[in-house]
């Protein structure tokens, strides 16, 4: 016959597994201390936003790989800086250079998947960025580039890496460009659902209404407001229009100062500035108290 004592201890113990199981649920890994992110996973030196680029940035020891997200007419999350094909960096399926003046007609959003992969974007030598390497690469679907980022830190020791994944929208071009900010953040999110990492992504966006539509529906996911250097408005000013307090504030390398920092901190706010790709920018930053860097040569933090 079991004894009072011992039922209780082992209810006890019964609420002892429940409760580290209940901690194992919440707990969350931690922002770098220092947070090198690879802008477009390393632009400067290799084809952007492709997974080339974001493997040879974990080669480089980045914590954090940048890039950027747009939706395709059959609701694949791609990724590219814009919503469509860029003719700095693209190569039709005929073999010619896009033209600037053609290179809006090639709308993703207006493309299924398996279309866009006709367009070559890693062979066409970037006019801005001599030292980045040539070779045949295509706009990779998201969830491949997870599962290559995965697989490598799998075989290199489970080093954590997080993402920073930018929604490429705004109000001029919804349902021309990419879906509203509601659609667009869900279709995201379900990418990020099925692999099992929204504990390391930020998202990131230009458009606030995108980051306020993330905060109400998935307040665990880490947000960050990104601004621009022609943006006149005060940090105060950032906050309100935004109506919460992201994880990160993300200014223009250029508009960042000790006040600034500081008010971030105050905040209890990250702040990590884009993009910036020489040595004394970086020291210059580091030294006023910055969370991170971002930049396209993730070798100059190494």
């Amino acid at each position: 016959m079991i004894k009072f004592r011992e039922v209780t201890e082992l209810l006890l113990l019964v609420g002892l597994i429940f409760a580290c199981h209940a901690s194992k649920k919440v707990s969350k890994p931690l922002l770098p201390a220092f947070d090198i992110e690879g802008h477009r996973g390393c632009r400067g030196l290799m084809p952007e936003n492709t997974i080339p680029a974001m493997m040879k940035a974990l080669e480089l020891g980045v914590t954090t790989l940048e890039m950027d997200a747009v939706i395709t007419k059959d609701k694949q999350v791609i990724l590219s800086h814009e919503p469509f094909f860029n003719h700095e960096i693209t190569t039709g399926p005929d073999g010619k250079y896009i033209t600037e003046q053609d290179e809006r007609k090639l709308n993703i959003y207006h493309m299924t998947y398996a279309q866009t992969q006709t367009y070559d974007v890693g062979l066409k030598p970037h006019p801005r960025f001599p030292d980045q390497q040539r070779m045949k690469a295509t706009k990779p679907l998201l969830k491949e580039v997870i599962a290559n980022v995965e697989a490598y830190h799998k075989l290199n020791g489970g080093r954590m890496v997080f993402y920073n994944i930018e929604t490429k929208t705004q109000p001029v071009t919804d349902g021309v460009f990419h879906p509203s900010p509601d659609e667009f953040v869900n279709t995201l999110m379900k990418v990020i659902n099925a692999a099992k990492i929204s504990d390391r992504v930020i998202i990131q966006s230009f458009d606030f209404r995108t980051l306020r539509v993330m905060h109400k529906r998935h307040t665990a996911v880490r947000t960050a407001a990104l601004i621009e250097d022609f943006d006149k408005r005060s940090f105060e000013e950032h906050l309100k229009a935004l109506g919460f307090k992201p994880t990160i504030y993300s200014p223009h390398y250029s508009l960042v100062n000790k006040e600034l920092v500081d008010k971030c901190h105050a905040q209890q706010m990250k702040i990590i500035p884009w993009t910036v790709n020489d040595k004394a920018g970086i020291d210059k930053l580091k030294a006023l108290g910055v969370d991170g860097i971002i930049t396209d040569y993730p070798n100059l933090l190494k």
